[in-house]
């Protein structure tokens, strides 16, 4: 038994013993509809409270009851229910993350390259995708804003943000606590206090959830689970809310997961080893490397607000956050060494961001921002091909970064606005960089340095934003906006100089300019809501990395080069849709439409753009769900809800490779949830119910035989009970 598994059994304690806070519903909010209160979620995408129906940009966003309906656990169970997200556990892990939206992001985790979607904790942006696949606890609403969104926020976010804000301080004494079994000896507890000190003002909110469950498929060398999950982790937070004028909060988080490494399967013989044929299980394997995959990730933060006057807010958000991984990589998946890969990853950021707001009541409102981001990552990994090759990548990249942004809405008059913003970006990166080749598997005796480089790169940026919405009715908001986003550029950690000297070259930065149509409408009394967006975009310098041979290698090694792929269009429409079918039956759902091409692929000298396709970029997708509220004669409800999400056929790998490219399928979820009272809580829930097999992401590598997939979760049912005061 690790020893989390003591430290979660105190969780599963704690939870039945101290039951987040849900609010109160006052007397006007039970007498709307479910659709109504949907279209009345409040977001802060704009950096000031609006509702969804207000706001006039393409956001999708879930209220803590709605997420608990939808079975939504961690961020990638939100992939399903936001037009044109694609959002998943990386290769090999089950809490680092790989996330798209609209066609723009990041596949590569390795250090030195950002990624292309923004995921911020309560207003602090989360630098690297170790530990970022979120898991959902004390949470007040998740938001998911598409397309560029630099002059609003902090650091670059040129695809589009994930926001995932928790339970706000209140003045009250409350908690909520939960049980979970279910199916792979599911276990989890979740537990959270809000606990007012007095009358002083100051309020003291802690949360904790111990997350475990067996593994989908086990190392059949070992014993070994894998595709397990052991998780702890825990937010508490001294704040003060004892004036109308100001409110300190003072956060620390932690995630510690020590869950077994993601499941492979192997989807074809590998020619080194061709008497080991694949498994029939695509959760089992042969790993001859130890079962490690352990991240721990910390933050802290410091949030200020002060009205200055009746007009003016300024608003201070400090933080620094830090995460160390340690994981194993059995690339063949097979007790012999033929690609085994063992890796550390270490990184820090500290930021600082000084907001001020201005809404004076009248035509004007505006925020301006500042922000400075400075952040280390790096770390070392180990390569042994064959038993016979044996090299690392080492080093790490610095990454300062200063931006001035803004945007301000000026109100002509009831029913027409105007919005003008921009943001300037200074990011300059230094890198260090000392890989080598050694004599054995020891990694102590070098043979050869293949790339020793300490250089630097910068990179200034202007990014604009024009928006002009109309007010046609009160139930009809029609807008359209033109922006850009910005990432920029780097170099590229796995560099083998002495063999590729291109590959010691900086990449360029990425730019994204997006045109959108949008239209947020009610019907039928607002017992419908249909919000829709056509948005066309042109997307330059695309970073990609691509897992290559090393010109002349005996025994064939490969290493990971990073280039710029030149430009593309990117055109897309979605469609969100809520109704009210009767008193106690709605409708929800979204679809998806996303058109992603090449314009430009320069490999080799020559343009392959006819041929090259977009990862992570499904044609079409979508989600539809119906729940059926049932009033009881004891005064609670039995929700009862079936849902089905399909996505088309998606690429995952740059490589093109057909036998990790997944067909179009679809998932479907279930759940009847009894509201007992004001206090209890009972849920079944179901996932995947058909038992869909799906590939998220694989590798293809030729050169070392090497072709698996990985896999989204089988079939799982859960039981929930929870209790809230």
């Amino acid at each position: 038994m690790r020893p989390q598994k003591n430290a979660l059994t105190l969780a599963l304690l704690m939870a039945l013993c101290a039951p987040p806070l849900v609010a109160q519903e006052s007397a006007a909010d039970e007498s709307k509809n479910d659709a109504q209160r949907l279209a009345e979620i409040t977001v802060t995408a704009r950096k000031r409270e609006e509702t969804l129906q207000e706001v006039p940009v393409a956001v999708t966003a879930f209220s803590a009851t709605k997420l608990d309906e939808l079975n939504v656990e961690d961020l990638g169970d939100l992939d399903a229910f936001v037009p044109n997200l694609t959002v998943y556990a990386a290769r090999g892990s089950s809490s680092t993350i790989t996330a798209y939206i609209r066609g723009v992001g990041q596949a590569d985790p390795l250090w030195g390259v950002d990624p292309g979607v923004g995921i911020y904790l309560d207003d602090v942006y989360i630098a690297r995708p170790q530990g970022a696949l979120l898991d959902v606890f004390d949470v007040e609403r998740i938001e998911v804003l598409r397309g560029p969104q630099g002059t609003l926020y902090g650091k670059n976010t040129i695809g589009g943000a994930i926001k995932y804000v928790s339970r706000p301080l209140e003045e009250d004494f409350s908690g909520r606590g939960s049980i979970t079994v279910g199916s792979y000896s599911q276990r989890d507890g979740k537990t959270s206090f809000n606990v007012p000190l007095g009358d002083s003002g100051f309020v003291i909110r802690a949360a904790a959830a111990g997350l475990n469950r067996d593994g989908y498929g086990e190392n059949l060398i070992t014993g070994d689970d894998v595709s397990d999950k052991s998780i702890l982790a825990g937010r508490f937070t001294l704040g003060y809310i004892g004036s109308d004028r100001f409110s300190l909060k003072l956060t620390a988080d932690r995630i510690d997961d020590t869950s077994g490494i993601r499941a492979a399967q192997m989807l074809a013989p590998n020619r080194f080893a061709p008497t080991l044929l694949p498994l029939a299980s695509r959760y089992d394997v042969r790993n001859g490397m130890p079962n490690i995959n352990d991240t721990e990730m910390d933050g802290y933060s410091l949030t200020l607000d002060y009205d200055l006057n009746d007009s003016f807010t300024i608003k201070s958000v400090t933080a620094y956050r830090e995460s160390e991984t340690e994981t194993n990589i059995d690339f063949d998946t097979l007790p012999n060494i033929i690609a085994d890969v063992k890796a550390f990853y270490a990184d820090e950021q500290f930021s600082q961001e000084l907001q001020l707001n201005y809404d004076g009541g009248g035509a004007l409102s505006a925020v301006a921002g500042l922000y400075f981001f400075d952040g280390k990552a790096g770390g070392t990994v180990l390569n042994n091909f064959f038993n016979l090759s044996f090299g690392n990548t080492n080093g790490d990249v610095d990454t300062d970064s200063i931006a001035v942004y803004g945007e301000g809405t000026y109100r002509f008059n009831d029913q027409w606005a105007l919005t003008l913003g921009g943001r300037f970006t200074d990011e300059e990166k230094t890198v260090d960089i000392f890989n080598q080749t050694f004599r054995d598997a020891n990694f102590t005796t070098p043979l050869a340095t293949v790339s020793d480089l300490n250089d630097s790169v910068s990179f200034e940026n202007f990014s604009p934003k024009v928006s002009l919405d109309f007010q046609a009715t009160d139930d009809i908001l029609l807008y359209g906006l033109a922006s850009r986003g910005f990432k920029s550029g780097g170099f590229n950690i796995r560099a083998n100089i002495a063999a590729v000297p291109a590959s010691g070259r900086p990449f360029d930065d990425e730019q994204v300019t997006t045109v959108e149509l949008g239209a947020k409408m009610a019907f039928a009394d607002q017992r419908w809501f249909l919000n829709a967006a056509y948005f066309n975009s042109d997307y330059k310098d695309i970073q990609l990395s691509i897992f290559t041979t090393i010109p002349n290698s005996n025994p064939p090694a490969f290493f990971g080069d990073f280039t710029n792929a030149g430009k593309a269009s990117v055109q897309g429409l979605e469609l969100e849709f809520f109704g009210q079918l009767t008193d106690q039956l709605t409708l929800q759902g979204n679809l998806a439409w996303l058109d992603a091409e090449y314009d430009e692929f320069i490999s080799g000298g020559v343009d392959v753009s006819d041929v090259q396709k977009f990862t992570n970029a499904p044609e079409y997708s979508g989600a539809i769900a119906l729940q059926h509220t049932l009033p009881l004669a004891s005064g609670g409800e039995i929700y009862s809800r079936i849902s089905y999400s399909y996505q088309d056929d998606v690429i995952p790998t740059t490589d093109l490779s057909p036998a990790i490219a997944q067909k179009g399928y679809g998932l479907i979820g279930a759940s009847v949830i009894w509201q007992v009272d004001d206090h209890w809580r009972v849920s079944l829930e179901g996932n995947n119910l058909a038992d869909e097999e799906y590939r998220t992401t694989g590798y293809n590598i030729p050169a070392l035989g090497i072709l698996t997939g990985f896999y989204g979760p089988p079939r799982t049912w859960a039981l929930t009970a929870s209790y809230q005061f």
